[in-house]
């Protein structure tokens, strides 16, 4: 016969932290998110523009983008390669930026909604 609760197996403990509605609606959790939303859509912006100036510069500046820089590379060439180059340069950016300012703060988050801090 088994006298034990359901409760009382260890899987089945109940969360005891503060509620996902009390969190985001803390302060912490406004940091948080300014935080990241600072970074992010400034950036984004950025970079959506930079794309779109590509992609008209391409399609209505056919002699400035086919202006030879050196040899057969082409300021088209030129300005393909710098899409790469900043899509991983904001990419690093980010994982500095998130290692740094987001991640202890939603650590910090995640510890007392877990009954650790």
């Amino acid at each position: 016969m088994q006298t034990a609760q359901a409760n009382d197996r260890p899987g089945d403990q109940r969360h005891t932290g503060p509620s996902y509605a009390e969190v985001q609606a803390g302060a912490e959790f406004g940091e948080l998110r300014t935080a990241h939303r600072s970074f992010a859509f400034p950036l984004t912006v950025a970079f959506v523009t930079w794309y779109l100036l590509y992609v008209l510069l391409s399609n209505y500046a056919d002699g400035f983008m086919s202006a030879k820089v050196v040899g057969n590379i082409n300021v088209a060439l030129v300005f393909g390669l710098a899409q790469f180059l900043t899509t991983f340069l904001i990419a690093w950016w980010y994982s500095r930026h998130a290692a740094a300012k987001l991640d202890p703060r939603a650590e910090a988050i995640k510890a007392r909604m877990e009954g650790e801090a």
